[in-house]
């Protein structure tokens, strides 16, 4: 009975981490830091919550402050991070994934092209000629992280083929919100330092040509390059998706030999094992160890090592941090949420453009010819899929801090992203829960 309790753990135990390591894992977590950021917002603590994001962090040189508040450090810095490794992710599906080659990528790409022009229309739409029009861009976006992890949750009541379409279109997806981003959010081009970014660039360019596969000099440079793109006006996480792109994807060596270089250095090890009698490793057993390791390492891509060590870093504490840092808003009697159309555009743009939008223009480029559905997928599956598009919660809240700089309207439009985003996502698992059933009782 003992021997049963205790493989009973181990199981439980195996089937806990093997959750935490999923991708509904990252999008649940997501969602309990923003809840947690808008509890502690609405608290006792609600003061030390918003003063501690605006603390100064940094060091003094002289009478110069070097540093920023920890709220810019996690939203300019931190988010860096994520954004590198979103572009890593894009450039893989490019090269070699659901993005690569015409047939592939258009009806992904096309879909995420609709479910970002009918968001941005009804939003401008209700807010053209006032002075928050500029928040366009907040409702075209979709949190990859939630939406796939909601469509995770689903597990057999989905096709997987919808899974792979939804992933694709959220990096197609990615990719348009960084292009919005670099041409409507940029502010006050400094030429100096855009020269200074372009000669960075040029030199990470030359680096991947010549066949650098060391990833020191790029991360170096790409430091120089984040500073650089800071100052001129650009927003500085661009910096990140082009030093991602200059990444090496190519590895230092071929994998034709390497299985039989494994097996020859494993048969080394064993016979070393079979002279040693001793407990610890002897001197020659480390050195295979040591031989083993070096040409795993070797074998790997420099992006895929990179895009692997960043994830968990990506999906445990940057993205958590920056929902917990940037969902916070205190509702209280001074917010007025009738500031122009604010809230009716972040709302109707995320719950009723995103689904619109990708159905739309899929189902017209399908009967011009242009692209074709993925097999396994109904265009009832495509409106599912659409509305938990609508779960925009990070990067909708990343263009939110761009497109305000009145603290009145950015708590609005937060607050509508949280709302949109929550109705989308349960919207659609209603939806995709009710097509299943239907579908089971028609077979």
């Amino acid at each position: 009975m003992h021997n049963l309790d205790k493989t009973a753990q181990v199981n439980l135990a195996n089937v806990f981490l093997n959750f935490i390591k999923s991708e509904s894992f990252g999008g649940i977590f997501l969602f309990i830091s923003a809840v947690l950021a808008m509890i502690v917002a609405n608290s006792p603590l609600s003061a030390y919550y918003f003063e501690f994001w605006h603390t100064d962090f940094g060091f003094r040189l002289g009478e110069h402050f070097v540093g920023f508040s920890i709220h810019h450090w996690i939203n300019d810095v931190l988010m860096a991070l994520f954004f590198l490794m979103v572009g890593l992710e894009i450039k893989r599906e490019i090269l070699f994934g659901e993005l690569a080659g015409f047939k592939k990528a258009a009806f992904p790409a096309i879909a995420a092209l609709g479910g970002m022009i009918a968001p941005g229309l009804i939003y401008y739409g209700l807010n053209a000629g006032t002075p928050s029009y500029h928040g366009f861009g907040i409702p075209m976006a979709t949190d990859i992280a939630f939406a796939l992890g909601v469509i995770m949750l689903l597990g057999k009541k989905v096709p997987m083929a919808l899974k792979v379409f939804l992933v694709t279109l959220a990096v197609a997806d990615d990719l348009g919100a960084i292009v919005v981003i670099a041409i409507f959010y940029t502010t006050g081009l400094k030429l100096v330092w855009l020269i200074g970014a372009a000669v960075i660039v040029g030199i990470l360019v030359v680096l991947n040509k010549t066949g650098v596969k060391n990833l020191i000099p790029y991360l170096i440079l790409g430091v120089f390059l984040w500073f650089m793109v800071h100052n001129s006006g650009i927003h500085a996480t661009i910096a990140a998706v082009v030093l991602a792109f200059t990444i090496p994807i190519k590895p230092r060596k071929q994998r034709k030999n390497f299985s039989n270089l494994i097996k020859n250095l494993g048969e080394s090890f064993r016979l070393k094992t079979l002279e040693n009698n001793q407990n610890l490793l002897n001197e020659e057993q480390i050195n295979i160890l040591y031989a083993i390791r070096n040409e795993a390492k070797d074998i790997q891509s420099p992006l895929g090592r990179l895009e692997h060590r960043l994830q968990p870093w990506s999906a445990y504490f940057i993205m958590p941090l920056f929902a917990f840092a940037n969902a916070g808003v205190n509702i209280g009697s001074e917010i007025h949420f009738d500031i122009d159309h604010i809230l009716l555009g972040v709302i109707l743009g995320l719950i009723v453009g995103k689904p619109l939008g990708i159905f739309i223009i899929t189902f017209l480029c399908e009967k011009l010819g242009i692209a074709a559905r993925p097999e396994g997928i109904s265009w009832g599956h495509i409106l599912g899929a659409g509305m938990l598009a609508g779960i925009g919660f990070t990067m909708s809240m990343f263009v939110s801090n761009l497109a305000f700089s009145h603290p009145e309207s950015m708590e609005i439009s937060k607050v509508a992203i949280l709302l949109g985003s929550s109705i989308s996502g349960v919207i659609g698992v209603i939806y995709l829960i009710g097509l299943s059933r239907f579908k089971a009782k028609e077979n």
